[in-house]
């Protein structure tokens, strides 16, 4: 090869590089730049409608750093204070926490920029505060405050029917004057959703219904007696354990309990107060959610204005590991993220929503430094 010819050899090599290096800048950028793009995930926000709310909210939660963005009102409402989601996200069920009290369904609209009503029918009572579905999404169980009962309606392709089953609390406790007359705080189906649970803060029990394979409600039967002035509010349950957690609203405390899956019983592992040691103040737990992995448990404290982040044993024993500041005044609900990397509280009384970093190894948890910012909110569904 001649001198010519290996400059001539060169020059193509050297051109081929450059061109590479061209298409490989013209490429990353843009590769990494989707790469690091996060999709937002749907948050809706129930609230009270007694300030300037509307009804319920919509917000694009970013999973990548804890941020939310407020999509604005889904749908005009009057205090829609609880909320549940079927399992494909395309119905949405809200109490409307008045007297009478109603519950209505919805759907999405065509590019689920707007919650359509579908049907909207009484509660059976006052002032209901809780909604859930079972297993199959065939029934919804609704809680109603005011008047001390439950109501149960059948559901057909998201939307509620009119023939209702309703079940009356009756009796009182020592805690005046919270507790004068039963007040239904949470309807919750077990997995199976062979047994619908109601915890009953007046009357301090867990009321059991069976719940036939036609959706009939079997007679009441007590799963647990708390003790008296522990004002029982919401349950959950163990992702993986014949395991309960209650969360009592007037004695700051929480009971695990085994739970025996054929009888419907609840039987008391342990309880453990919610505060810190030699805490005085007026405070008033609220929420309670429990970790995919079973190992963390988390309850909110209104007054404290905390989380209580507890650590849980095998047998279901608690230990309180901390109290986190809230960001906020009056926690009523919270929730964790899907990928559980966050929790995000709702705070009644200084109208915002707080985001918190999760240390999944730990438990504890870290303020974000982000907020937003929404009229009385007080139920928070992913």
């Amino acid at each position: 090869m001649n001198l010519s010819q290996k400059i001539l050899y060169m020059g193509i090599i050297l051109c081929s590089i450059i061109s590479c290096n061209e298409k490989k800048n013209k490429v990353m950028p843009e590769l990494k730049e989707e790469i690091s793009t996060p999709e937002t995930i749907e948050l809706l926000i129930g609230t009270y409608t007694n300030k300037t709310s509307k009804g319920i909210y919509k917000l694009a939660f970013n999973p990548s750093n804890g941020k939310l963005e407020n999509k604005g009102l889904v749908v005009e409402a009057s205090s829609p204070s609880y909320l549940v989601r079927s399992k494909d996200k395309q119905f949405v069920y809200a109490v409307n926490e008045k007297n009478p009290g109603k519950i209505t369904s919805y759907k999405w609209n065509s590019n689920r920029s707007l919650l359509e009503e579908m049907i909207t029918v009484e509660s059976a009572g006052s002032g209901p505060c809780y909604i859930s579905l079972n297993a199959k999404e065939n029934l919804v169980a609704v809680a109603n405050y005011g008047s001390g009962n439950i109501a149960v309606y059948p559901v057909k392709n998201g939307k509620i029917t009119d023939s209702v089953q309703t079940r009356q609390h009756e009796g009182s406790s020592i805690v005046e004057p919270n507790q004068k007359s039963p007040h239904a705080h949470c309807s919750k189906f077990d997995k199976l959703g062979k047994y619908l649970y109601v915890a009953d803060l007046g009357i301090d029990q867990i009321v059991a219904y069976s719940v036939d394979t036609d959706g009939t409600l079997g007679v009441k039967q007590i799963a647990l007696e708390l003790d008296k002035g522990d004002g029982p509010r919401h349950l959950t349950f163990h992702p993986t354990k014949d395991i309960v957690f209650i969360i009592n609203e007037l004695s700051n405390t929480i009971v695990s309990a085994k739970v025996n899956r054929k009888t419907g019983i609840f039987e008391r592992i342990d309880k453990s107060s919610t505060l810190p040691a030699g805490y005085s103040e007026i405070s008033y737990c609220a929420d309670i959610h429990i970790s995919s992995d079973g190992k963390f448990l988390y309850g909110s404290n209104r007054g404290h204005n905390s989380i209580a982040i507890f650590s849980v044993s095998e047998e279901g024993k608690l230990k309180l590991v901390k109290t986190e500041p809230v960001q906020g005044d009056w926690p009523r609900n919270f929730t964790l993220s899907p990928d559980e990397k966050f929790l995000l509280v709702a705070n009644q009384k200084s109208n915002n929503i707080t985001i918190f970093k999760r240390d999944q190894n730990t438990g504890l948890l870290t303020y974000t430094g982000n907020q937003a910012n929404i009229s009385m909110p007080v139920c928070l569904k992913f």
